[in-house]
């Protein structure tokens, strides 16, 4: 795909904490990644994370529950598939976060790495929160790539996002103590009526920074929700030793050339 990078989406990305690549994704690789994912779903193919396994709003109260079995993420998309590896290390994903890093990009195997799903029945309800809260390195500087593999809108579950909200210095008690961003703060309220959800197409993707606030509703339709999500930091931001984040090795993108 010729022309997908450009400066000024990383000015954006830089300025407001995400930004909207569209249809960055080729119309048959996204077939392929979706019917792979929907196999991987209905076969329950591990390792595999459950609503009922973190009990946010509207998860069933456990996997013997009612809905127990509702697929949250498919954990390791990494080294699930080939297909979901070739994505994960794209030549395009490696050229846009190279010029935004300045550097070489590696792809976290620990953080994210996963297809995220959301369920109209017991897909629960995630909190404003930062990516960065529960994750160890040198740096804050981590940027997700999130691939739609199929519509997303405020009704399914999209994401949403505070624009701005990366370059914030937040106080603690602006927090839970599950490191969420509370809603019942009146210092919160201004921030979280700037929250905007980008409608998104299959094929697009979303950058979006580690720092950046951002939460998602339950699925009103009546379709499951696909997503592919990665996390990748530049090569001299490293992950701290003996924290989970440096549990195993991340994998150095390749660069594509650029397009005239």
């Amino acid at each position: 795909m010729s022309g997908f990078l450009h400066d000024d989406q990383i000015a954006v990305l830089r300025k407001q904490g995400f930004v909207v690549a569209r249809q960055f994704a080729d119309p048959s690789q996204v077939a392929s990644l979706r019917a792979l994912a929907q196999r991987h779903l209905a076969e329950h193919v591990a390792p595999i994370e459950y609503e009922a396994d973190l009990q946010y709003p509207g998860a069933p109260a456990s996997r013997g529950a009612e809905g127990g079995l509702t697929v949250r993420r498919l954990l390791n998309a990494y080294a699930r598939d080939p297909l979901f590896a070739q994505w994960a290390t794209d030549p395009r994903i490696g050229q846009w976060l190279g010029r935004y890093f300045d550097e070489p990009p590696v792809l976290s195997t620990v953080h994210h790495n996963c297809v995220m799903t959301k369920h109209p029945a017991y897909g629960s309800l995630t909190g404003w929160h930062q990516d960065i809260r529960y994750w160890s390195f040198s740096d804050t500087d981590l940027v997700s790539c999130w691939l739609a593999l199929g519509p997303e809108t405020r009704n399914n579950g999209g994401l949403s996002f505070i624009p701005g909200s990366h370059a914030a210095a937040f106080a603690p008690e602006q927090f839970d103590d599950k490191k969420f961003f509370r809603e019942d703060v009146p210092q919160n309220t201004d921030w979280i009526a700037r929250a905007v959800c980008p409608e998104l197409q299959a094929g697009d993707v979303v950058f979006f920074h580690c720092r950046t606030l951002h939460a998602a509703q339950g699925n009103r339709s009546d379709q499951v929700k696909l997503s592919v999500v990665h996390t990748y930091h530049p090569a001299s931001c490293q992950p701290v030793a003996g924290t989970r984040s440096a549990s195993q090795p991340g994998v150095p993108l390749m660069v594509a050339a650029e397009s005239d």
